[in-house]
């Protein structure tokens, strides 16, 4: 039950949120874009980040670029 614990765990890295045009569901109200994301989990597909209601969601990683 990792999913308890992220928003304690170490961040793995930092992305930034490049749009909110989803396709299916709406993003735009828990992302903004050109916003840093600190990312607590990530898959192939999704990055599991601390969005603006402050808690771990997750979301497809073409929203974000890695930010450096």
């Amino acid at each position: 039950m990792k999913h308890l614990t992220w928003n304690d765990t170490e961040t793995i890295k930092t992305v930034k949120c490049v749009h909110t045009n989803a396709e299916k569901y709406i993003v735009n109200n828990a992302l903004t874009v050109g916003k840093m994301y600190e990312v607590k989990n990530e898959t192939e597909e999704f990055y599991f980040i601390v969005d603006n209601s402050g808690k771990v969601g997750g979301f497809y990683k073409d929203y974000f670029e890695t930010a450096e």
